[in-house]
């Protein structure tokens, strides 16, 4: 601070000063709060002066001076936007364009809650004892990140978030691996399903793997809420809302980052791999091109609720929803939907809707996709399919299983969709639904450690074969507990830099 302000005083031209005017100074000037210092040096030991300054007492000594100093407003505005944001080590703009982890501010919570029983949770219902917010205003920028005790938000009631949906979110899992390790699958792309949903939300961007580094901080301090059970895990809700105090449409001036946990069960309830039976009517469309379907919004799940209660009076469990007027099948409640069948050419294919700006880049469709290029045991394909060729193709018999995929439940089986009155059957569950099964099988074992496929980068990018490595948590009874695991293949607990192509490791204390 001080070589800066040094610095600064060497380029004053001899005889000259930095806190004296080098001409008197007007006489209708108040010389209160220093106006003659800050109106009359040189523009770098005045900016660096500024920029540390209380914001209130510069604005002040701006107002002190005004009448009749040298330096006109449109001068001195230019100047409050150059160093508002001044940052010591890396210049004006680097604390405003995003947050840092460096500066993290952990305030624990004095009172820690009962850990709910993982057999009896609920989604959504139960959260654990901290939660980290970042505040950005369009005249400051970002805050300092803060993890802090979990507590409700205050907000003005003209929020924008209250009255226009400026709003996104994402949703990820931490999970407690065999090996007693926790671990995030793949929130690389998380991150940067983040970023995208910002930019259409107009809401500031950030630096996703600053905000990974936050959040697995949270998540270090608030591990024993991750669940000592492979078939539960820590839900992940990260949330970006526009705060702007106005009721004008416009993008808003004021935001608030924030994540919350919530330990969760497993999607099925009972145990078993339960099929859905789903309500096909075009009346309703989730989303469309050019709309916000493609993007984690939650404007796109609050206007499905009613189309939801249609499913159920109709006894369905899920929609599934239809676009255009082919009634091409898009996704399946708030899942992206996959057909294994036998095509038209007669080639056995893992079909799923491709991504034309109306459905959304789902975390375990991509990786379902990525599994079935590497087994390469059948055709691997992006294409459109409408509610005729479902129809035909279960006529002539060519429809071997149809799933959901999500972060919630990884894989769901469908058994039957109502569609134009009549109710049509998918023989997932005759034909021993082997394909869901296994994927559910590889994915689940992943990411509780039990198997890790290496072809899988930080990014999502797929690789070449399926390598697989075993982990055991040395555990009585770990081999009769996961009967599938091959007892030769037990090589002992994976190392960080293993896992960490796939998943994102909490460091141990």
């Amino acid at each position: 601070m001080l070589q800066r302000l040094r610095s600064s005083l060497r380029r004053v031209p001899a005889g000259g000063s930095p806190i004296i005017p080098l001409s008197p100074a007007p006489p209708n000037c108040n010389p209160g709060l220093s106006a003659a210092p800050l109106c009359h040096a040189f523009p770098r030991a005045r900016s660096f002066v500024m920029a540390y300054l209380s914001r209130a007492t510069a604005t002040l000594a701006r107002q002190d001076c005004s009448n009749g100093c040298s330096a006109s407003y449109a001068e001195e505005e230019e100047l409050e936007a150059s160093t508002e944001s001044y940052d010591e080590e890396g210049g004006s703009e680097a604390s405003t364009q995003t947050f840092r982890a460096k500066d993290l501010i952990i305030t624990k919570a004095d009172v820690l809650k009962k850990k709910p029983d993982p057999s009896s949770l609920v989604f959504g219902a139960s959260f654990t004892d901290h939660m980290l917010m970042v505040e950005w205003t369009s005249k400051y920028g970002w805050d300092k990140p803060h993890i802090k005790p979990f507590e409700n938000l205050s907000i003005h009631p003209a929020a924008s978030v209250l009255h226009y949906a400026v709003e996104l979110f994402e949703g990820l899992k931490a999970f407690r691996g065999v090996d007693n390790k926790i671990r995030l699958f793949r929130p690389d792309l998380n991150m940067k399903r983040m970023c995208r949903s910002a930019v259409r939300t107009t809401l500031p961007e950030f630096d996703k793997e600053e905000l990974l580094q936050c959040v697995l901080q949270l998540i270090q301090l608030d591990r024993e809420w991750v669940p000592y059970s492979t078939s539960a895990s820590l839900y992940i809700r990260p949330t970006f809302i526009g705060i702007e105090p106005s009721l004008g449409v416009k993008k808003p001036s004021k935001a608030l980052l924030f994540v919350i946990l919530s330990p969760v069960g497993s999607y099925f309830s009972n145990g078993t791999f339960s099929p859905v039976s789903l309500w096909a009517n075009p009346k309703f469309v989730r989303s469309w091109k050019g709309g916000t379907g493609d993007f984690k919004m939650g404007c796109n799940y609050g206007s499905s609720l009613l189309a939801q209660c249609e499913a159920a009076e109709n006894g369905c469990h899920q929609v599934l929803w239809l676009y255009g007027k082919e009634n091409r099948i898009t996704e399946v409640g708030t899942m992206n939907l996959f057909l294994y069948w036998i095509n038209k050419d007669g080639e056995e294919e893992l079909a799923t809707p491709p991504l034309d700006g109306v459905i959304l880049p789902g975390v375990t469709r991509q990786s379902i996709l990525e599994l079935g290029e590497e087994w390469g045991e059948f055709k691997v394909c992006e294409r459109h399919i409408t509610m005729d060729d479902l129809s035909t193709a279960l006529e002539e018999n060519r429809v071997k299983e149809m799933f959901g995929s999500g972060t919630a439940c990884v894989v769901c089986p469908v058994a039957s969709i109502l569609y134009k009155g009549q109710m049509l059957h998918i023989p997932t569950m005759e034909n021993g639904h082997k394909l869901s099964s296994r994927i559910m099988a590889k994915l689940t074992d992943i990411q509780v450690a039990i198997f890790t496929t290496w072809g899988w980068g930080p990014a999502g990018g797929g690789g070449s074969g399926d390598k697989s490595i075993c982990c055991s948590c040395r555990g009585p009874g770990f081999m009769s507990q996961h009967p599938h695991v091959n007892s030769a293949l037990v090589l002992g607990v994976l190392e960080h830099s293993s896992v960490c192509l796939i998943l994102r490791c909490i460091k141990e204390k």
